[in-house]
């Protein structure tokens, strides 16, 4: 049994299509088949190669996902490429990874009151007029130096609403409170990112100038159910938040 896997991968890379994509891809890095350049017909391909269309056209495939060729309906397959793009991959393992603010950080709750979606608020809920939610508006600060890093509103489901009463609540993410306490988990995330300025009331509280630029960056968490169970809202003014995301390059297998 332990040699069948070897075997079974060798055979595997000796595949009519196999042999057909690496042939391809050397007449693309020769120039034969220059940048720009159109490939032969199907027909053409197909004849001089003496292979089916079906391996052929699998073949064009694989060359379009490795970012060699452009292929369009009626139109003749093109060359974009001599080499393959590095693809890269998020250095992250779950959402946390990507949601979460630095544990030195803790919110200061300034807003707790129940509300209703209204016409305002329902484009960045995505949420039916009426229904009901509870509103937390935040200061969120450095622990050490205590500088107001941000400006959060979270909206959650008003059934949520008695998070803001847990232990420890000020340090945890709310959505990690609401699946530990209620069971409902993300399923789906939007971020979405947006250039401001702070509003005056915004701008009082995190101590900086009226009118000073801010990123905005709004998250939605979805249920199983695709419905949106907490929106986050939060402003950072300049100079007082860097988002880091480190990228690796993986390797792409031509077959």
């Amino acid at each position: 049994m332990g040699s069948a896997e070897p075997h079974i991968a060798s055979a595997q890379s000796k595949t009519l299509h196999g042999r057909l994509t690496e042939e391809f891809m050397q007449r693309i890095r020769s120039g034969q088949w220059p940048v720009g350049s159109a490939l032969p017909s199907e027909k053409e391909l197909c004849e001089e190669n003496k292979v089916s269309r079906h391996t052929l056209r699998h073949t064009l495939q694989t060359l379009q996902t490795q970012g060699l060729i452009d292929r369009h309906q009626g139109a003749a397959s093109r060359v974009i490429s001599c080499n393959p793009p590095r693809v890269y991959s998020q250095d992250f393992n779950s959402l946390r990874d990507v949601l979460r603010y630095p544990a030195n950080t803790y919110r200061e709750n300034l807003i707790e009151r129940h509300i209703e979606c209204d016409a305002q608020l329902q484009d960045t809920l995505r949420a039916p007029i009426g229904s009901s939610w509870y509103q937390i508006g935040a200061i969120r600060r450095d622990e050490q130096s205590n500088l107001a890093l941000a400006w959060t509103d979270i909206y959650i489901l008003n059934k949520f609403s008695r998070v803001v009463k847990l232990k420890n609540h000020a340090h945890e993410m709310v959505y990690e409170q609401i699946d530990r306490h209620f069971g409902v988990g993300i399923e789906q995330a939007e971020i979405e990112i947006q250039s401001s300025t702070l509003s005056r009331e915004h701008a009082r509280l995190l101590d900086v100038p009226a009118d000073t630029p801010c990123l905005v960056i709004i998250r939605r968490y979805y249920d199983s159910h695709g419905d949106p169970f907490e929106v986050t809202v939060t402003r950072h003014p300049e100079k007082r938040f860097t988002f880091k995301m480190e990228l690796k390059s993986v390797s792409r297998s031509t077959h």
